[in-house]
């Protein structure tokens, strides 16, 4: 088990930008990825990244706008969201699966994910 701590999140108006970090209480290579959830929908896989170097996936509806990139010395992932939208808005969670690299054919599925931060509210008005 691996314990994230996330940061970052708030309130903006469309187009601002934000940022989420979430740091890992250890080394272990992991797969770490966004999640978010809105209202009435189901929680979907934003952004995936391997600790320690390897693939990174965004979701096609966030490419050219948000980027994943990642601080080994400090295992933490950071999350720059640009050119947000309202329908950016969402609760945000970081989550985790140890000991493997992320997979384009698993990335997205919570399922597949047994590390969950606590989340953090992500508000786009327009």
């Amino acid at each position: 088990q691996v314990t994230l701590l996330e940061s970052g999140g708030g309130s903006v108006q469309d187009g601002g930008s934000l940022r989420l970090s979430c740091a890992a209480s250890t080394d272990t290579v992991a797969c770490m990825t966004w999640f978010r959830q809105a209202p009435g929908k189901e929680r979907e896989g934003v952004a995936a990244i391997t600790t320690g170097g390897g693939p990174t996936f965004l979701v096609d509806s966030v490419k050219g706008r948000f980027t994943l990139s990642q601080d080994d010395t400090k295992n933490m992932v950071t999350l720059q969201m640009n050119s947000l939208k309202p329908e950016d808005t969402a609760v945000y969670y970081c989550a985790a699966r140890l000991g493997t690299y992320c997979s384009l054919h698993w990335w997205r599925s919570a399922t597949e994910y047994d590390n969950w931060g606590q989340g953090t509210q992500v508000t786009v008005s327009s």
